[in-house]
């Protein structure tokens, strides 16, 4: 069928191509960096407005970077809403604001239409391998019509509640235990080289035992060889903790070392490492110390 998908960057350029992959035609709007080299050999219909996709589409996903880019897209001037019947389903796979989420879903449901917000998590390489973790918040039944879609994108897929907003809420809390952990993972190689341990050696021995995990693993890898290249970038990370915070707030919630690392992943931003890969925060605790990890 035709799908539109609406954010072919990083991430959703490679979501949209398994969708290809397996027969759907894709249609989008005009993508200012030209059409991704994945999709070149599909199918795909390029629409004037995002309103003009939701005409062609009964299904739409959206992958955008921010709370405003998904508002201007799915509720500003020619957007999705203008288009949508009571058939259609709009996805949003971005992760944007749950409060925010709860306002757009309200708009597409008052017009018959049924919204679904599903952030994902696994990066790059998780979009390209198709292994993505996808937390959907939403109804049941339009879960059900969406999971087919979703099983060509990820793995791990899971209805988090009913409620719109409840996606979007467990992706904020995903961000925070990823933050917190590539903060402490940095603090203890950090502490450890200073003192003249191999950092290397360091990491392997802790891997064998109940400190390890997947950010010591991965992460720390990158903070002792220096491959800093994104996966997922310090600026969308900050982004996605200024999230958190805005709905803590919102909550009455206290989140003190989540506003810490918030912190470190400004300092890192305006040292000029916003498009590093967010393993890089440990470069701002290394200039803290005076000291960088394995020097």
């Amino acid at each position: 069928m035709k799908i539109g998908f609406i954010g072919l960057g990083v991430m959703g350029a490679p979501m949209a191509a398994h969708l290809a992959n397996a027969g759907h035609s894709i249609v989008t709007t005009l993508n200012r960096s030209g059409m991704p080299a994945c999709l070149k050999d599909h199918s795909v219909e390029i629409a004037g407005t995002p309103a003009e996709v939701a005409r062609l589409c009964d299904v739409v996903i959206t992958m955008l970077p921010d709370t405003p880019d998904v508002e201007k897209v799915v509720l500003g001037q020619n957007g999705l809403i203008e288009g949508i019947g009571e058939r259609s389903l709009l996805i949003d796979m971005s992760s944007i604001s749950p409060i925010a989420t709860k306002t757009i879903a309200a708009a597409v449901e008052a017009k018959g239409a049924s919204y679904l917000d599903a952030p994902v998590s696994g990066g790059e390489v998780g979009a390209k391998a198709a292994t993505l973790t996808i937390m959907v918040g939403g109804p049941q039944p339009a879960y059900q019509r969406a999971l087919p879609l979703f099983e060509f994108m990820g793995k791990n897929i899971t209805l988090v509640g009913e409620d719109n907003g409840a996606g979007q809420m467990c992706k904020v809390a995903n961000q925070i235990i990823v933050a917190l952990n590539i903060e402490a993972v940095s603090e203890a190689l950090v502490l450890a080289s200073k003192a003249g341990c191999d950092p290397a050696a360091v990491r392997k021995a802790l891997m064998g035992g109940f400190a390890a995990s997947r950010i010591l693993e991965v992460h720390g890898e990158r903070m002792i060889k220096r491959t800093f290249d994104p996966g997922f970038r310090i600026k969308l990370h900050q982004k996605d903790l200024g999230l958190a915070l805005e709905t803590a707030r919102s909550l009455g919630v206290s989140l003190p070392n989540t506003a810490t690392c918030q912190e470190l992943f400004n300092s890192s931003k305006a040292r000029g490492d916003g498009d590093l890969d967010h393993s890089a925060l440990v470069r701002s605790l290394e200039v803290m110390s005076s000291h960088e990890i394995g020097s």
